[in-house]
């Protein structure tokens, strides 16, 4: 740990109790920090007590968006040791961001030493029920004090924790879900791909009306001939037709998810038939109506995985796996979690453990 200066906070927060927590309320006591100028690089990581950033009016990233994020978790396991999942992967898809959005991109192995200085720090706050967690939120924004539109040449990185209680309170429970056709997320040749922060502001009135009309999220479909599935609210969306199981192929407006990617590798370790291929929302329908499409499910960070028991579109709804959470989702949501928490084998490697700070 001795790599980068800590100054501690002389104020602790209480800490939640584990049953307490909801996704995103608390945040630790410290946080990790670095800068970057052009000429100068990357320069200055520190640990300081969590705390407001002052920031100029005319600072670029409020009038010009450009501000990205990543979003993974460390796990306390049974064994009491902490294990961060799939980091490496989280840091590359955060230097995707950057390029997407004109930023410099930071070392793989400084991102990644951030997340365990951190995490060692804070130890103490990754919570210990099982299935909780402690969310790990690394950013970039753009510091530059002017108004003008391009690329800014002074960057904040932060890293900033969180822990967070179980995602399903009461086990895992399909959702109600809508594919909007007059809501779009994103184009070929956009941002669609970049873990930004415009993205989310984009989605908010889709995911507002599926509300107001009785669902829990919104489908994207393209937003060129608003047919095909895209994503879904902030997952990736996957269903199982007949033997086959599908999901939209990266192919610039969808982002790389990690845990899309773990369950693609884990199903064709299980000699599954899968296919990244584009299917329209009338396929999806059809298989619905006649009894094929076996499962839907979204995949991402917060939840694993989340069953789609209701799919609706242009006023029909149809009943998937009779509104019940299907086999294959079941799996890989007990399967990911169980290396998640170390419970079970880790064939790709995709825990590291955090070395527990000491002293």
């Amino acid at each position: 740990m001795g790599m980068f200066p800590v100054t501690r906070t002389t104020q602790p927060k209480q800490k939640p109790a584990d049953d307490a927590l909801a996704f995103g309320k608390v945040l630790t006591d410290h946080m990790f920090l670095m800068n970057y100028e052009e000429g100068r690089g990357w320069h200055s990581p520190r640990i300081e007590p969590y705390g407001p950033l002052s920031l100029d009016p005319a600072t670029s990233v409020l009038h010009y968006g450009q501000a990205i994020f990543d979003g993974l978790k460390a796990f306390r396991g049974e064994d009491g040791r902490i294990r961060l999942f799939r980091a490496d992967r989280h840091a590359q898809r955060f230097n995707r961001s950057a390029q997407i959005m004109c930023m410099p991109e930071l070392p793989v192995d400084i991102i990644r030493q951030s997340f365990d200085a951190l995490v060692g720090l804070e130890h103490d706050w990754v919570p210990r029920k099982p299935g909780t967690a402690l969310y790990i939120r690394p950013t970039i924004i753009a510091t530059d004090v002017m108004l003008g539109v391009h690329p800014a040449h002074s960057y904040l990185y932060f890293l900033i924790l969180s822990p967070v209680g179980t995602y399903y309170k009461e086990g895992v429970k399909p959702v109600r879900i809508l594919a909007s056709d007059s809501h779009v997320r994103a184009v070929k040749g956009g941002t669609g791909e970049a873990k930004t922060a415009a993205n989310y502001a984009a989605s908010l009135a889709g995911q507002r009306d599926a509300e107001a009309a009785g669902y829990t999220q919104v489908l994207y479909l393209d937003g060129v001939h608003r047919q095909y599935l895209d994503e879904v609210g902030t997952m990736n969306i996957m269903l199982r037709i007949g033997d086959e199981v599908i999901t939209p192929p990266l192919a610039g407006t969808i982002l790389d998810g990690v845990t899309r990617n773990s369950a693609l590798t884990l199903m064709r370790d299980w000699g599954l038939r899968v296919t990244e291929r584009p299917i329209t929302i009338e396929e999806v329908m059809q298989a619905g109506r006649d009894g094929t499409l076996r499962e839907m499910w979204g995949t991402g960070t917060a939840a694993v995985v989340s069953p789609v028991g209701t799919l609706g579109y242009r006023g029909e709804d149809v009943t998937i796996n009779g509104g019940q959470t299907g086999e294959l989702t079941q799996r890989l949501y007990d399967t990911i979690t169980g290396i998640q928490y170390g419970r079970s084998n880790d064939p790709h490697g995709w825990t590291s453990l955090v070395p527990a700070e000491q002293g």
